[in-house]
């Protein structure tokens, strides 16, 4: 746990973010890929792709900030009167109810960025499911945006849905709008540098298996502009998974 409370205000901003098992390939290899490591705060030398004109580090300056993570619930400052312990403790209730799963998954271009995905409508479904819940159990905790967020929100190209999204719950890209991805590029413009990224990470990832969902992390960003830390990780209910495995057998 990297990050430190003493310089934490009314400022500070949370997530509930996907962060995969600690001890996984799929988290060490995003962590190296990005250079950083949010849950140590450990600064990591980044792979080497071949065919690359430009090192990793020039590539993924954004998501660097961020950390290695699939948003669940985007960041947001906490309402009047509640804690972080009081989050902590909500979002462990609500972890407390969700089952562990697996998701294929592989990296894909994803408009300007290269990102990983999942691989089927299946793993897509379960995903959004699960971003959805997350947001209707925890959304009470979130602060009320100004009038200055929600008019930077709103100045972007929106369908109705989308703004409406963004009046509602402080974001476009929720529920039915969810795509689940975890970013592993800045905006590029060269597609054949994306085309590259994603098959370096796919090669790399060969013998992974399946994106393992095991549970959910808190993320904070102590002050605006700094990157984020991965402060908690809350981890699904096992006896879940028993009940979810013996019924398949029965």
């Amino acid at each position: 746990m990297s990050a430190r409370h003493d310089n934490w205000s009314e400022a500070t901003r949370f997530a509930l973010y996907y962060a995969p098992p600690r001890a996984s390939q799929w988290w060490q290899a995003g962590c190296a890929w990005l250079g950083r490591d949010p849950e140590s705060g450990a600064t990591l030398a980044p792979p080497r792709p071949a065919g690359l004109a430009l090192p990793l580090e020039a590539l993924t300056g954004a998501p660097r900030r961020y950390g290695w993570h699939g948003t669940l619930v985007p960041p947001f400052r906490l309402a009047a009167g509640v804690t972080p312990q009081t989050l902590v403790a909500a979002t462990q209730a609500w972890a407390a109810g969700r089952a562990r799963f697996e998701v294929e998954a592989e990296a894909a271009t994803l408009g300007r960025f290269v990102a990983l995905r999942a691989a089927d409508e299946t793993g897509a479904h379960a995903l959004r499911e699960l971003a959805a819940d997350a947001l209707r159990t925890l959304g009470h905790l979130r602060a009320a945006q100004t009038a200055d967020e929600l008019a930077k929100r709103l100045d972007a190209p929106l369908t109705p849905r989308q703004r409406a999204y963004v009046e509602a719950w402080g974001y476009p890209y929720v529920f039915d709008e969810f795509r689940f991805h975890m970013t592993l590029s800045d905006s590029l413009d060269d597609e054949a540098v994306r085309a590259s990224l994603a098959l370096a990470w796919n090669a790399q990832m060969r013998d992974a298996g399946a994106l393992p969902v095991e549970g959910v992390a808190l993320y904070v960003e102590p002050r605006p502009g700094e990157p984020f830390s991965l402060w908690q990780r809350v981890d699904f209910s096992a006896d879940r998974v028993a009940e979810r495995q013996a019924g398949g057998r029965a």
